[in-house]
C-alpha cells in the first residue's frame, strides 16, 4: 500500500513521507479468573484450584495488502497449557499443543459497475467458517471478545460456532451490491489428521472429518441513514461429519466411522448502531438452529436418531468517550435442545435424560486508557482493561450447582 502511494505522481499525502512498517502485530491477554466454586480439579499443576492469573492467548498477526487486489490476514497463537487435571493420561495427549495456527483469510477484491449496480466482489480462502464476515454477530468474531481459559463453559454448542475452526480449508466468492446487499457462498473441506496436527491443532479435539464438501452461505442487508446503521442477515452450513473411531487413540487408529452424522445449521442475525457526538450505541442479536441427524452417534453414544440444538445471543453495548474509551456491554445467552441420555447423561434429581440447556447473563465494563492520548508507546502500543462477570441460571441441563460456574474475569488486553 505504501509503495503504491509513493508511486503516485505529485503525491502530497502524509502517508507518502512515512517509512515502511511491516504489517505485523501482536496481542496478549493477561487475566485473573475467579469462579464461585473451584473449577480446576486436582491435580491442579501448574495452577491453583481457583484465582489463577494466566496469559492466554498470545498471538502474532500478519495482515495487509499483497498486491492492489490481494490481501491476507493470518494469526498464530500460543495458548497456555491445560492443568494436569485436564490430561487424560491417554495416548491422545501427545497431540495437545500450545502453539497453533489460528484464523487465516486470504482475499481477492475488486470493484465493478453493471448498469445501476455498484459492486465490490472477490474470492476468499479461509480456515474458519464466518471468519470472513464483516459483522460481529456471526460466531468467529462474536462477543465476548476476551474470555477465561480456565472457567467452565457450557458443553453444548452448534457446529458452526467454532467446532471446525482452523480444522478446515474453504474457498468461496462474495459480493457487496450498492453498499446494501452482501452475498457469499463458500465450500469447506476438513484438513487431514496429519495436517491438523502439524498446524498445532489436536485433531481429536474436533468432532471428526467431513464426508465431502460442506457448503456455507451468507446473505445480509445493511441500510444506513444519517447516523444510523442496520443489518439484517442470515447464514447457514450443512456438514456430513464422520466421528473419530477412537478419539482416545488407545488402539492407535486415526480412522473415522464409515457412517456420518449430518448437521444443518441455520442462523439469523441483526445489528443496529447509532453514532452520537461522543458515543456509540450498538444492539446485536443472533439465533442459530441446528438439526442433528445422528446416523453415526446414535450407534455409538446417542439415545436419539435425531436431535435439535438452539443458540440465542442478545447483546447491548454503549461506548463513550474519545476512541470509545469506556465500553459497557451486557448480554443474555441461551442454549437449549433435545434431551439425550447418551450424549448428556442423567439428571441427578429426576433420573431423566439431561438436556444441553444452559442460560445466563454476562456483563462487562472495559476501559481504553490511552487510545486518544500520547502516552508511552503511542501510537504503537494499545491496551484494553476489562472486568467481566458471567452468571448462570442453568448449566449443562440442570440448575443444581449452576452458580458454581459463575465467573469473574479481570483482564488486560495488550496490542502492539
Amino acid at each position: 500500500m505504501l509503495g503504491y502511494v509513493k508511486s503516485l505522481p505529485n503525491s502530497t499525502t502524509p502517508e507518502a513521507d512515512k517509512e515502511y512498517v511491516p504489517p505485523v502485530s501482536m496481542m496478549a491477554i493477561v487475566g485473573l479468573t475467579h469462579t464461585q466454586a473451584p473449577t480446576v480439579a486436582p491435580p491442579t499443576d501448574p495452577y491453583r484450584a481457583n484465582d489463577n492469573v494466566v496469559m492466554t492467548p498470545f498471538s502474532g498477526f500478519w495482515g495487509g495488502a499483497i498486491t492492489d487486489n490481494i490481501g491476507a490476514f493470518a494469526q498464530v497463537t500460543y495458548s497456555a497449557p491445560d492443568p494436569l487435571s485436564a490430561l487424560s493420561g491417554q495416548p491422545a495427549d501427545q497431540f495437545k499443543h500450545t502453539w497453533s495456527w489460528d484464523n487465516a483469510d486470504v482475499r481477492y477484491a475488486s470493484t465493478a459497475r453493471i448498469g445501476p449496480l455498484d459492486l465490490i466482489y472477490g474470492i476468499t480462502a479461509n480456515n474458519n467458517p464466518t471468519v470472513q464476515d464483516v459483522w460481529n454477530t456471526t460466531p468467529a468474531w462474536s462477543y465476548p471478545y476476551a474470555v477465561s481459559s480456565l472457567a467452565g463453559t457450557p458443553a453444548a454448542s452448534t457446529m458452526i460456532e467454532g467446532a471446525f475452526a482452523a480444522r478446515v480449508g474453504g474457498v468461496g466468492a462474495y459480493t457487496f451490491i450498492n453498499d446494501l446487499l452482501y452475498l457469499e457462498l463458500t465450500a469447506y473441506k476438513t484438513l487431514g489428521f496429519n495436517a491438523q496436527n502439524s498446524l498445532g491443532m489436536n485433531p481429536f479435539d474436533g468432532p471428526g472429518q467431513f464426508g465431502g464438501i460442506a457448503p456455507y452461505w451468507r446473505v445480509a442487508l445493511e441500510p444506513h441513514w444519517g447516523r444510523n446503521t442496520l443489518m439484517v442477515g442470515a447464514f447457514g452450513m450443512t456438514m456430513d461429519v464422520h466421528p473419530w473411531l477412537d478419539s482416545s487413540f488407545v488402539t492407535g487408529t486415526t480412522a473415522t466411522l464409515p457412517t456420518a452424522d449430518r448437521f444443518t445449521d441455520v442462523g439469523f442475525d441483526t445489528q443496529y448502531q447509532y453514532q452520537g457526538d461522543n458515543y456509540w450505541l450498538t444492539l446485536r442479536g443472533s439465533y442459530i438452529r441446528e438439526l442433528q441427524q445422528l446416523n453415526a452417534s446414535f450407534l455409538t453414544a446417542g439415545s436419539n436418531p435425531t436431535d435439535q440444538l438452539n443458540s440465542l445471543k442478545l447483546q447491548a453495548s454503549f461506548a463513550y468517550g474519545a476512541d470509545n474509551r469506556v465500553v459497557f456491554t451486557g448480554q443474555y445467552f441461551n442454549i437449549w435442545g433435545t434431551a439425550d441420555l447418551g450424549l448428556y447423561g442423567t439428571d441427578p434429581n429426576t433420573g431423566n435424560a439431561l438436556t444441553p440447556n444452559s442460560d445466563g447473563w454476562m456483563a462487562e465494563i472495559a476501559y481504553i486508557p490511552f487510545g486518544a492520548s500520547k502516552m508511552i508507546g503511542y501510537p504503537w502500543f494499545n491496551a484494553r482493561i476489562g472486568l467481566q462477570y458471567i452468571y448462570y441460571n442453568k448449566f449443562n441441563g440442570t440448575t443444581v450447582a449452576a452458580h458454581d460456574n459463575n465467573t469473574l474475569f479481570l483482564h488486560a488486553w495488550f496490542a502492539m
